[in-house]
């Protein structure tokens, strides 16, 4: 860190053992801030999550998401300049949410069963939560802050995974589960290869991904609308794409 002006944290997984989710969301911070006090920079931004709280009882997401947090503003005593971020699920080209419900969508046999179909979240584009990283970089006035970053809208998930389907061109039948059923799908897919879904995941979807002030609009952010963003990588427009490169490599061999 010698030289730098700041650090950037945004170290964060969804699944993993109870060992793997405190290495990376708290002892990880622990030692970027042990390091920052010895020899490196003051200003620290830092990845949270929506709902973060060291006090949650059933998600060790959740739980060690909002230990690291509380420890790195625990910092501030110390001279450091911390900013957090609290995300709804962010949504974008790359990501694993869209992506992965269009691609388990496109396995589906027609019906698609849901686990936890009432779940409520406002997703919020990738390029609007890096531009809010930017915009607070050089905003001491958001040192201690904690940010919450959401999309213009909120949805159920069952609607999300809708909009997924017509987007990306699939006919498929939304089958919302009720609660008994959503845990079972989840303690049976936790062992599946890749873990599509987990008690973890059940857990931190029975709190509201939605922001009680968004933060976008005072960094100067209109947030972007997921209507908006998805046509670009899951419509056609992305299926054209695909075939013109294939059609590309085709006449160049």
């Amino acid at each position: 860190m010698s030289g730098c002006s700041a650090v950037v944290n945004l170290v964060g997984v969804l699944n993993a053992t109870p060992e793997g989710f405190r290495e990376a969301h708290v002892e990880l911070p622990r030692k970027l801030v042990e390091a920052m006090r010895a020899d490196g920079p003051a200003r620290l931004l830092h990845m949270s999550a929506l709902n973060a709280d060291p006090g949650e009882p059933h998600s060790l997401y959740l739980r060690t998401k909002g230990e690291g947090e509380a420890l790195v503003h625990a910092a501030i005593e110390d001279g450091l300049k911390v900013t957090s971020f609290r995300p709804s699920v962010i949504f974008g080209p790359d990501d694993s949410f869209t992506n992965r419900f269009a691609g388990l969508l496109r396995l589906a046999p027609g019906i698609f069963p849901l686990a936890c179909p009432e779940a409520r979240m406002a997703p919020v584009y990738v390029e609007d939560v890096v531009d809010a990283f930017v915009a607070a970089l050089e905003d001491e006035a958001t040192t201690g802050r904690r940010c919450e970053l959401c999309g213009p809208r909120e949805y159920r998930l069952r609607e999300l995974v809708e909009i997924i389907a017509t987007t990306a061109g699939l006919r498929r039948r939304i089958l919302g589960l009720s609660d008994a059923l959503s845990r079972f799908q989840a303690r049976l897919l936790q062992h599946v290869p890749g873990q599509p879904f987990t008690m973890d995941n059940y857990h931190s979807l029975q709190h509201p991904s939605i922001c009680r002030e968004n933060c976008l609009p005072a960094l100067g952010i209109a947030p972007t609308a997921l209507e908006a963003v998805l046509p670009h990588y899951l419509g056609p427009r992305r299926r054209q794409a695909l075939l013109a490169t294939w059609r590309a490599s085709r006449l160049h061999h």
